[in-house]
């Protein structure tokens, strides 16, 4: 049955896969977004000028939306605890679509993380909201490793997390489908989560994004003081039971 979704970050790297798998699924897709419409854009959205930082333009973009998939975040953690806070109550005001949120595995387990704080807040916020809910928790992106490669390519060394810490990455294509796929079911609370399909110290990650991008400069581990990176260290980010994803690092970065 076809419903009308919304998707908060519908620009951003995941959410342009949620996008991307619901119209080939035929599904209504809204995207909302501050600046609107990009220009060129030919696809069958509706595009909703919004900001969830202030409220703007959140009632127009979700009156009559069956199903709102929020994927948008901020760098700021109290930021994204508010943005979340503002999206449920105007849901709440314009009726009862049911609210897919996506988080990160691992988040209850690294103690005194102010962004992983602000993740746990916000999954309380959609559980308690009184709507119709579920909650994915993912792993990192490959997107997020080889993008810190990228923004190191100038310089003369390669910094990533040492100390053995050790990740699990999804391909963020995997985790679109995933949301698309609960957002056309029913609400599910917090279901099973999304891993990828290896696990490898976060310094080999780094040196197969580098390696992919032609570059062989050192690669430099950093060690964390406190709890939270022995936590890391010890496999709080890790869910090597739900390892279903199916594009390994290696096979992200060629391609």
């Amino acid at each position: 049955m076809k419903s009308a979704i919304l998707v908060t970050g519908g620009t951003g790297t995941l959410g342009r896969e949620v996008v991307r798998r619901l119209l080939e699924d035929e599904q209504e897709v809204r995207v909302l977004s501050r600046g609107g419409r990009p220009e060129g854009d030919r696809l069958p959205i509706e595009w909703f000028r919004g900001d969830l930082k202030t409220g703007e333009g959140l009632e127009a973009a979700l009156t009559g939306a069956d199903v709102v998939v929020h994927c948008a975040t901020t760098v700021g953690a109290r930021s994204d605890v508010e943005m979340t806070r503002r999206l449920t109550e105007a849901a709440r005001r314009t009726g009862e679509p049911h609210l897919v949120y996506i988080s990160i595995v691992g988040v209850d387990r690294l103690p005194g993380v102010q962004f992983c704080r602000a993740k746990v807040e916000c999954e309380r916020l959609v559980e308690e909201s009184g709507l119709p809910w579920t909650v994915l928790r993912a792993t990192q992106f490959h997107s997020l490793i080889a993008g810190a490669v990228k923004a190191q390519r100038w310089l003369p060394v390669l910094i990533t997390l040492g100390g053995g810490v050790r990740l699990q990455p999804v391909a963020e294509r995997e985790a679109g489908e995933r949301l698309a796929q609960l957002a056309a079911g029913p609400p599910a609370g917090r279901v099973e989560d999304l891993a990828g399909p290896e696990i490898r110290t976060a310094r080999e990650l780094t040196r197969a994004a580098a390696r992919a991008r032609g570059v062989h400069r050192p690669v430099v581990g950093v060690r964390l003081p406190g709890k939270a990176f022995r936590a890391a260290r010890d496999g709080a980010l890790l869910a090597p039971e739900h390892a279903v994803g199916r594009v390994g690092f290696e096979e992200y970065v060629r391609s």
